[in-house]
């Protein structure tokens, strides 16, 4: 172990580790491009006396337009203009003395600003007059799918720049360059025991050598796309991620951008490396985030670009970099964990229904019958913790009906595509449904639309299969019984939200807030088209208001979208490429974690890994409040590193909700 990145001041976690005790939305909702990455303004600078917060990205044209302005003191006979881009006045009028409530000592009042009177398409700016006197940053207001499609874009972006193996996306603002090539030919290895408590609790370091399983052949597990700010790949999340990209597919249709489903398909190519029909074997990843920490490290000991890694002679990098581990899920044959077996046969029965709709029949079958080998190894009577990653405390999962919902749902649904008889999507169709009860019963209001928790999908899609179907009596559960789920999911966020000073539904002081709030948007999309009621419709918008600037700190968590976004994410490629002023080329597309709570800051941050440039952004510490804090640092995983699940998120809320709008 290199003398600089000892256990106690290397920057922990740049991986995806959550905490298992995370709080749960229904505990809240019962309680309370090639571009320079734009220097903060004044929504990212130490306090003042106020700041105007707006959503950065625009809102659509008949959308509740809320600007919200902080202030350090009760504001009075303050006025407020919409300025359009030749500086006229569009609208007008006085700042309310009902203050929504306090954020923190330095902000005691927060003002909303509505004006949602201004629906005609531009660009355009609000200003205060009076005591404070602030300016917002620009923003657009335009048809709602012109500004929902293009979070899709950028999400697309995000998962090209991910790419691992041969068929990277070369240059760029990136300059992404093949990597892991040693990939092809990986060796598999018995999964290792870890020793409890380690790594900062996370349980990571390895106890002793990693030993190989025997009469395992190399593998070939080139290719995939990079989980996190870390080169691991895990089929939990890539799985899970694909799931996304294939349902924002087919909900845009013929609106989507063919890069939209040619990385869809890039995921599967990896995933079929991943499972190997023939043996019924199925890797769960690729690589270790922390070796023994005595004769060997992992991943998160080395901050470099990938393609350094095959080259790496270094022996303490033997597992971390050159050569790098594969782990099974299980045995070949044996069962195989519910929650990763429906993420990964829905992946494989969402690239049939996309390859039955493109007239390629042949493998649409192939990839239909990967889903139905997969589905049958699933182990449906699981005990202890569930197997999503080696060690799993990287991704805790603790429920599985929603995943074999889903993927019981999709193999339906591809075999409806594949026009096959009804006889035979009906076994599926029953056990979806049942997965589907068994969630409403014993799962329900524990979780809402995130990598953890995929029923509001299954739901909406079942809907569908069950339709096509003609609808068939007798099942566990109902339409109308999904449908109701699906609301519940939405009024919980909707619930929180409506207490909320800024109307965020999620929970901002655990980990995956962003991932959960799009989660509200793309489940407020898919209850709205499966029961007409659009009830919560000002809800989806207020979150992706909240997600795009109009919140505390004044900032966006999608990178490339707005005018102030993440300039310091925990990820190396843009580290390494950019410098200290995070000004570099940017990795348009990322989201990062968002806000956490401020009890997961504590101890700092840690020092700069070896490789690390230097790149924070201190200043949004002014806007903590409710338990809430950002920290824009590339040291900052808790809440500055992308990943799959987060982008993917983004993705398909701006899918759903742009084919929404269009209908």
């Amino acid at each position: 172990m290199r003398a600089s990145e000892t256990a106690g001041s290397r920057a922990k976690g740049h991986r995806r580790g959550r905490h298992p005790d995370r709080r749960t939305l229904l505990a809240l909702a019962v309680g309370t491009g090639l571009v320079a990455a734009a220097v903060p303004l004044a929504s990212a600078q130490a306090a003042t006396a106020g700041q105007l917060r707006v959503d950065q990205v625009g809102y659509g044209s008949s959308d509740t337009k809320i600007a919200y302005l902080m202030a350090g003191s009760k504001v009075s006979g303050e006025h407020y203009q919409v300025l359009n881009s030749a500086g006229t006045a569009v609208a007008s009028g006085s700042v309310t003395t009902s203050s929504r409530g306090s954020w923190n000592s330095a902000y005691p009042d927060v003002y909303p600003i509505d004006f949602s009177s201004v629906t005609a398409a531009g660009t355009y700016h609000l200003v205060t007059t009076g005591a404070l006197g602030l300016t917002s940053d620009t923003f657009r207001i335009e048809a709602p799918a012109a500004l929902y499609s293009g979070l899709v874009s950028a999400g697309v972006n995000f998962f090209q720049n991910q790419r691992d193996g041969s068929d990277v996306i070369t240059g760029g603002p990136l300059n992404r360059k093949p990597s892991h090539l040693n990939d092809a030919s990986a060796t598999v290895y018995q999964t290792p025991d870890f020793i409890p408590g380690s790594d900062g609790d996370t349980g990571d370091q390895i106890s002793g050598t990693l030993k190989p399983v025997s009469g395992a052949k190399p593998v070939d597990v080139e290719g995939g796309w990079f989980d996190a700010g870390d080169y691991l790949k895990f089929t939990f999340t890539a799985s899970y991620a694909d799931d996304l990209l294939y349902s924002a597919d087919l909900a845009m249709g013929g609106s989507a951008p063919a890069s939209l489903a040619a990385e869809a398909q890039y995921g599967t190519t990896w995933l079929n490396k991943m499972y190997n029909a023939s043996t019924k074997t199925l890797y769960l990843q690729v690589g270790i985030g922390e070796g023994n920490e005595s004769s060997y490290g992992g991943d998160h000991d080395l901050w470099r670009l990938p393609q350094a890694d095959d080259s790496d002679g270094t022996a303490y990098d033997k597992y971390a970099a050159k050569n790098r581990p594969v782990f099974e899920a299980a045995a070949p044959g044996a069962r195989i964990d519910p929650d990763v077996v429906g993420r990964v046969a829905a992946a494989f029965a969402f690239a049939a229904q996309a390859d039955a709709k493109a007239g390629n029949t042949s493998a649409a079958t192939t990839e239909l019958a990967d889903a139905t080998s997969l589905y049958a190894q699933a182990n449906t009577s699981p005990s202890g913790t569930l197997e999503s990653a080696d060690p799993a405390a990287y991704y805790p999962e603790s429920i599985w009906h929603d995943a074999m919902e889903l993927g019981a749902t999709e193999i339906a649904l591809a075999q409806q595509a594949l026009k096959e008889p009804a006889a035979t999507s009906k076994p599926y169709l029953t056990q979806a449904a049942t997965w589907a009860a068994d969630y409403i019963k014993q799962d329900s209001g524990k979780d809402t639309l995130n990598l953890y928790d995929v029923s509001a999908l299954a739901h909406a899609d079942l809907i569908t299969a069950l339709k096509n179907a003609g609808d068939p009596s007798g099942l566990a559960v109902s339409p109308a019984a999904l449908v109701a789920n699906l609301k519940a999911q939405v009024a919980m966020g909707a619930s929180v939200a409506a207490s909320d000073i800024f109307h965020e539904g999620g929970d901002y002081t655990n980990f995956d807030v962003d991932s959960h709030t799009f989660g509200f948007i793309s489940t407020e999309a898919l209850y709205q088209k499966a029961s007409g009621d659009t009830e919560y419709a000002a809800f989806a918008g207020e979150q992706r208001d909240w997600l795009l600037g109009d919140n505390a700190w004044g900032t966006s968590f999608m990178v490339g979208e707005g005018t102030t976004f993440p300039d310091c994410m925990g990820s190396q490629i843009p580290n390494i490429l950019g410098n200290s002023h995070g000004t570099g080329p940017i990795d348009t597309g990322a989201v990062v974690n968002g806000p956490n709570g401020t009890s997961n800051f504590s101890g700092g941050l840690g020092d700069l890994m070896t490789g690390m440039v230097t790149c924070e952004n201190d200043s949004y510490t002014a806007f903590t409040g409710h338990g809430g804090e950002y920290v824009d640092d590339v040291r900052s995983w808790q809440s500055s590193e992308p990943a799959l699940d987060m982008s993917g998120s983004a993705v398909l809320a701006g899918a759903l909700q742009s084919a929404l709008s269009t209908k």
